[in-house]
């Protein structure tokens, strides 16, 4: 009864012992769920698709890779589709930070603001699509104003083509834009521009020279995060969009060479080479990031 009783104890500490020589933290077993979902969700489709994309009918082993750069059309996608990423990330993390700057102080309606602000969260992209044909649609509220006040004779056209997408992208990207940036300046010190203010820092000179350069490093993570949101993007450029023209983007053409022509290996290096140009540019822009960290600390760790 006593032996029973005392080997569970004993057994405990003699795992915590081994765990701990071997320089294992225990938390990081609570790692192990998500990092099984990772790979079940993540890294076997993107590998299955991966050796797809090398196995086309016809071509050898890059021919669906040479079928997308040898057509004009298709090669026309990566012009489209980063015509409408980097635009409609730069518009949200610029308009995000005079809001965020001037949302860090309490003022009246300030909780309703930010509703309105993140609402587009809740409305996900195909509703978002869906409003903006209702609103700025040719027999829409914003065309029928327009007219009403003898602004405009004929409708503005601002859907089915390129105008649509950006807005849509906007509309829906800028309230995680706003949260990020917000989040970055609430960790920016308030007494760092008080002491500049009291040397005699005006509002610009404070926000030029200390709140900026601070920030910069979040914005660009900001950006990165809001680049991969509106380089996939797919229902806009399908609803709003012109997805036989000016927003034929590669996500379009993987879907059209996938589930309307069946080429799943063309789609695959489609979704690949779409891979491939994103990540080009989060390297780019995180690896500027770094560079800026290094000279800030002198070239220290």
């Amino acid at each position: 009864m006593t032996a029973t009783s005392v080997a569970p104890s004993a057994a405990k500490p003699a795992l915590r012992h081994r765990l701990a020589e071997r320089g294992v933290d225990r938390l990081l077993l609570l790692v192990v769920p998500g990092a099984l979902a990772l790979i079940a969700l993540f890294c076997y489709p993107f590998l299955y698709g991966l050796q797809l994309s090398f196995q086309p009918a016809k071509g050898g082993v890059f021919g669906a890779y040479q079928q997308f750069f040898s057509e004009p059309f298709s090669r026309r996608s990566i012009w489209a589709t980063f015509a409408l990423a980097v635009p409609a990330s730069l518009i949200n993390v610029g308009a995000s930070v005079p809001i965020a700057y001037r949302m860090r102080r309490e003022f009246r309606g300030k909780r309703l603001l930010l509703a309105l602000l993140v609402v587009p969260i809740t409305l996900g992209t195909v509703l978002t699509a869906e409003g903006i044909l209702e609103f700025y649609g040719p027999a829409g509220w914003f065309n029928r104003t327009l007219h009403l006040l003898g602004l405009a004779d004929s409708p503005v056209k601002l859907t089915m083509n390129y105008t649509g997408v950006l807005l849509s992208l906007v509309i829906s990207g800028f309230p995680f834009a706003y949260l990020l940036t917000h989040s970055y300046l609430s960790g920016i010190h308030p007494s760092l521009e008080k002491a500049a203010a009291t040397l005699g820092a005006g509002w610009w000179q404070r926000f030029r020279h200390i709140t900026f350069p601070l920030l910069l490093p979040g914005l660009m993570t900001t950006f990165c995060l809001t680049f991969v949101m509106a380089f996939a993007v797919f229902p806009s450029a399908m609803m709003v969009g012109d997805p036989n023209g000016t927003t034929h983007v590669i996500s379009i053409e993987a879907y059209q060479a996938a589930l309307e022509r069946f080429d799943y290996a063309q789609g695959c290096a489609d979704a690949m080479i779409m891979t491939v140009l994103m990540l080009a540019v989060i390297i780019a822009v995180t690896g500027l990031r770094a560079r800026m960290y290094r000279g800030s600390t002198g070239g220290k760790g």
